[in-house]
This record gives C-alpha cells, sequence and structure tokens, in this order.
C-alpha cells in the first residue's frame, strides 16, 4: 500500500523559520535582561538624593532625648549631692553648736556652782567669826578689876571706851534671850553664842533687837550709853557659861580665843 505525503495545514513548517523565532526570542529575553541590569545603574546616576524619612528623625530625635534625660539626670545627681553634702554640714554646725552650748552651759554651771561655795564658805566664816562689840575702842576697865563701885566687889565684865550713841555689835552669831531694863546694868542685851557661851552687853541708850532674835558678827544690836549704875558712858561687855549673873568668864580672853585682837 502507498502512502503520500499530507497536505494543507498539515504540511510541517520549515525549521529555518522556528529557529529564527527561538532566536528572536532568546535575543529579546536577553535585551529584556542588559536592560534591566543596565537600569537601576542609570536610575542611581540620574535619581536625586534620597529624602529624609521618619526613621532617620526618629533615630535624631531619640538621641537628642536621650542626651536631655542624661543631662538632666545628672543635675539631678549633682543637685542631690550638694543638698546631703549641706545636710551634712548643717547637721555637724547644729551638733558643734550644741557641743559648744553644753561646754557653755557646763563651765556656767560649774563657775556658779563654784560662786555659791565660795559664798557660803565665806558666810561660814563670817557667821564663826567673832569681832569686837565697838569698833576701833579700847578696854577702859580690866575684868575683875577691884572697886566699891560693883556689888560683888570686882568687875565682872570689862568697860570698852564709847561716847553715848555709839554702835554696839554683836561679837558672833547666835540668838538674843534678854533685851531691856537689867537693873544696875541699864538698858542690856544677853545673846546666846553659836558655841552654847552667852555675852552680854550693858548700859546702853538704846534696843535694836528683841528676844528670839538671830544676830549675826558684827551686826549693830544698840547704841551706848550711860544707863544704870555708872560714873559715866561707855560699853560694859561680858562672857558668861550660862545665861545667869555670876557664870562669868574673862572677856579678853573669850575674845582673843575666837581671833579678835584687843
Amino acid at each position: 500500500m502507498a502512502f503520500t505525503r499530507a497536505t494543507g495545514k498539515h504540511r510541517r513548517p520549515r525549521r529555518s523559520v522556528r529557529t529564527g523565532a527561538n532566536i528572536a526570542g532568546v535575543t529579546t529575553v536577553a535585551s529584556g535582561v542588559v536592560a534591566g541590569i543596565a537600569g537601576p545603574a542609570l536610575a542611581a546616576e540620574q535619581a536625586p538624593a534620597p529624602a529624609e524619612t521618619g526613621l532617620q528623625q526618629a533615630i535624631v530625635i531619640d538621641d537628642s532625648l536621650a542626651d536631655q534625660i542624661q543631662a538632666q539626670a545628672q543635675s539631678q545627681e549633682t543637685a542631690a549631692a550638694e543638698a546631703a553634702a549641706k545636710a551634712r554640714a548643717e547637721t555637724i554646725a547644729r551638733q558643734e553648736a550644741a557641743r559648744k552650748a553644753e561646754a557653755a552651759a557646763k563651765k556656767a554651771k560649774a563657775e556658779r556652782e563654784a560662786k555659791e561655795r565660795a559664798a557660803r564658805e565665806a558666810e561660814r566664816k563670817r557667821l564663826n567669826t567673832f569681832v569686837s562689840p565697838v569698833s576701833g575702842s579700847y578696854v577702859s576697865t580690866a575684868y575683875q578689876a577691884s572697886s566699891g563701885l560693883w556689888s560683888s566687889g570686882s568687875h565682872t565684865g570689862i568697860d570698852f571706851h564709847a561716847a553715848s550713841g555709839t554702835s554696839v555689835h554683836a561679837v558672833g552669831s547666835g540668838e538674843v534671850v534678854e533685851a531691856g531694863w537689867g537693873g544696875s546694868y541699864g538698858n542690856n542685851i544677853v545673846i546666846k553664842m553659836k558655841d552654847g557661851t552667852y555675852t552680854q552687853y550693858g548700859h546702853l541708850s538704846s534696843l535694836d533687837v528683841s528676844v528670839g532674835q538671830q544676830v549675826t558678827p558684827g551686826q549693830q544690836i544698840g547704841l551706848s550709853g550711860a544707863t544704870g549704875n555708872v560714873t559715866g558712858p561707855h560699853l560694859h561687855f561680858e562672857a558668861r557659861t550660862g545665861a545667869d549673873y555670876g557664870s562669868d568668864i574673862d572677856p579678853v580672853a573669850y575674845l582673843r580665843s575666837h581671833g579678835v585682837n584687843l
């Protein structure tokens, strides 16, 4: 059986046509590739400088804010350090002031106590001191001098020279146990001394103390005169072991034993 060649559209195209089409396609594709490769380079040369983006601004702002925060933190830290230093200085100053005030108070207290002790000691010495009953005077009639002027026949005390109205002092500390008229002694005062002895002051023109009154050394108790059994104004002074007449002791020795120089 014999076969015949097909005709019409079933005819196989020539290879040269198909090959040319394929080459053209490859060329077209290659050209596209070259154009794609060359495109960016050309665009890079011709494109303007890139505009700032939001991201870049954010970075710049973030850096600036960080610097501000750091500066603020450093400022606050410096301020805190200065405040702490100032507080420490103020605390030290207060403590120093308190220490000085306490030291001054202690010193003042010590000085005050020393003055008080000195005053007490001076007062104690003063109260234990004896003085002459008439300042700047002298003994005009001695103890136990004999004369018919005295009922006992002798002088039971000593007489101090004193014009009428001369100040008469307590010779030491004690309590007044008699103040008034004493017979031949005239106006007289009797004082019980702190050591238990007694002193008498006679022929006074006036009295400045009363019974029960406390007296101190050198205190004025009256004025000298010429009351009672006398021949003229003077002070009659006696020292006794008791309050009554007849217990007399040597007044000069008594006063000298208590530091009074006659």
